[in-house]
C-alpha cells in the first residue's frame, strides 16, 4: 500500500512539473474543458484532458499488461 501511495504521489508531482510545457501543446485547452473567469474568481475543471489522459494510461497499461 506504501509504494502505491509513494507512485501516485511521484506521478501526481511529475505531472505538475511537466503542466506547463502540456499546455503549450494544448493539452490543458480542449473541448470538454470548463473556464470560469470572474474578477476575483477563476474556476478550471479540465474534463476533456482527464477524459483524453485516462484513455491513454488506460491503454497503455492494458498493452504493458498483454
Amino acid at each position: 500500500m506504501s509504494r502505491a501511495l509513494i507512485a501516485i504521489g511521484l506521478t501526481i508531482a511529475a505531472v505538475g512539473l511537466v503542466w506547463p510545457w502540456l499546455e503549450r501543446a494544448g493539452l490543458g485547452r480542449l473541448p470538454g474543458d470548463i473556464l470560469i473567469e470572474r474578477e476575483n474568481f477563476r474556476f478550471y475543471a479540465p474534463l476533456g484532458t482527464c477524459l483524453l489522459l485516462s484513455v491513454v494510461l488506460s491503454l497503455l497499461f492494458w498493452l504493458l499488461k498483454r
